[in-house]
């Protein structure tokens, strides 16, 4: 059973990232056996997606440092625009962090935009774990009635 849970936070952390990875099916491959602690299974998927997270809020914190590099992602428009899209909807669009494709980018958005990390934290840990719970109310039937 410990190893269903380090999976879980592994394939949580990872599809935090960049990574193309989906830990939803883990954790309902999980609630569904009916083999391990709901809360903790709760827990162990919020943990590994926050530290994914923070990962990525570190990553763009420190990635203005390579933008003269020829690999950089975004040219100095680009990064400019993300800048005022961020600055215009503020730290309460990390509330969308739980979201595919959206997500992500936004948690190394806010790393560069130096975000406070005490306040990115705590935005994006009621978003994933709300995200989490949501899906474990619908894999366990709880919003069927």
């Amino acid at each position: 059973m410990l190893a269903g849970y380090i999976g879980l936070f592994f394939a949580a952390l990872g599809a935090a990232t960049l990574l193309p990875l989906q830990s939803e099916v883990v954790l309902v491959g999980m609630l569904l056996t009916e083999r391990y602690d709901l809360t903790l299974t709760l827990l162990v998927a919020t943990a590994g997606n926050l530290l994914g997270a923070m990962i990525n809020w570190w990553l763009g914190r420190y990635i203005e440092h390579f933008q003269q590099r020829r690999w950089f992602p975004l040219t100095p428009e680009r990064l400019h625009r993300t800048q005022q899209a961020y600055h215009r909807w503020g730290f309460w669009s990390l509330l969308l962090s739980w979201t595919p494709f959206i997500g992500d980018p936004l948690t190394i958005v806010a790393g560069v935009m130096r975000e406070p990390l005490w306040r990115f934290t705590l935005i994006v840990l009621i978003a994933k774990g709300g995200r989490y719970l949501v899906l474990a109310a619908v894999t366990l039937g709880w919003l069927a009635n």
